[in-house]
Order: structure tokens, then C-alpha cells, then sequence
């Protein structure tokens, strides 16, 4: 599997994850909805850069 598709999974998965908690649990809280989004991007992005980046080198 290339970098690419990868990346682009990984990035697909992540919006899944957001839009999926955003409909199921935080649609009326915008603050705690905007907050948990910023994690979410927060841990994939941390998870990318320490475990994931390498794989591909």
C-alpha cells in the first residue's frame, strides 16, 4: 500500500470517527462538540506523526 492511500484512509477513518460522534452523542453541545473534534484531530495527528510516519521509509 502506498503512502498516499494510506494517508488518505487514515484521513477518511478520521472523518468517519468525527461526523460519527458528532451525530450520535454531541449534536445539540457545539462548545463540547468543537472541543472533542479538536481532539480527535489532536490524537490522530499525534498517533500519524510518532507512530505511523516512518512505516512507509
Amino acid at each position: 500500500m502506498s503512502h498516499t492511500i494510506f494517508v488518505t484512509v487514515y484521513l477518511v477513518v478520521m472523518g468517519l470517527l468525527i461526523v460519527g460522534v458528532d451525530v450520535l452523542f454531541l449534536r445539540e453541545h457545539f462548545w463540547l462538540r468543537l472541543g472533542v473534534n479538536v481532539g480527535i484531530v489532536a490524537v490522530f495527528a499525534l498517533a500519524y506523526l510518532l507512530l505511523l510516519r516512518d512505516a512507509f521509509k
